[in-house]
């Protein structure tokens, strides 16, 4: 009678069938990363070219908002793709106004390349870092749910009290918030903790986005231009 395989034999094969599917999701996550990346930016265009106006923060959230929890609860449905572009085509479409802005001043533009560049060499850096040394940053998970409170916190402040200096400390705070979630969810992805590649792509995205924007916000800031 044929002999049963060794518990030995038999977690190395789910090992490598974990293996395969985490590349998988990592190939998913990055390939679907660049196309909403890149659906943003074309949209952001549309938005110029129509000369859109700036949207209401709190229409603004709230569709943001509306369109996340579709993309949560469509996340295994043939839905989840279109409504994943729909969520960062907004973002684009909504980044178009102040994109305007920028671009209509030449000083104004070089600060938007800096903050441009900055973004993609943090990105693929930490990125890099995570993949390459294959480090577990799971213990970052109570830093970075403590400093999301804290930056919505301190953002609806803003809406209400006019204090100086507050706007820079959110955006310093927020960029090394969104760095630390880089390193968390990059991290999440290669150790099989998010084996969606729907969801690990609007979490890249949304610390992308939340990086360049007060990246934005900072070196508009310092160059004191604000």
């Amino acid at each position: 009678m044929a002999q049963s395989p060794s518990p030995y034999v038999r977690e190395q094969a789910v090992q490598g069938g974990l293996g395969i599917n985490v590349n998988k999701v990592i190939k998913n996550t990055y390939m679907l990363l660049g196309m909403t990346l890149l659906f943003s930016a074309a949209m952001a265009w549309v938005s110029m070219s129509i000369g859109a106006g700036f949207m209401s923060p709190i229409l603004s959230l709230v569709i943001s908002l509306g369109l996340l929890f579709a993309v949560q609860a469509a996340r295994n449905s043939i839905w989840a793709l279109p409504l994943v572009f729909a969520f960062t085509g907004f973002f684009g479409f909504n980044f178009g106004p102040l994109l305007s802005v920028y671009l209509a001043n030449p000083a104004l533009s070089e600060i938007l390349m800096t903050a441009l560049g900055s973004t993609a060499f943090i990105f693929f850096g930490l990125s890099a870092y995570v993949m390459v040394s294959k480090k577990d940053f799971s213990f970052l998970r109570g830093f970075v749910f403590v400093g999301l409170l804290v930056l919505v916190g301190a953002s609806l402040v803003s809406l209400f009290v006019d204090m100086s200096g507050l706007s820079l400390a959110i955006s310093a705070g927020a960029v090394l918030l969104a760095s630390a979630l880089i390193l968390f969810d990059t991290s999440r992805i290669i150790h099989g903790g998010e084996t969606n590649y729907i969801m690990a792509t609007v979490s890249l995205y949304l610390d992308i986005y939340m990086l360049f924007i007060h990246l934005l916000n900072l070196l508009t800031a310092l160059s004191g231009r604000d």
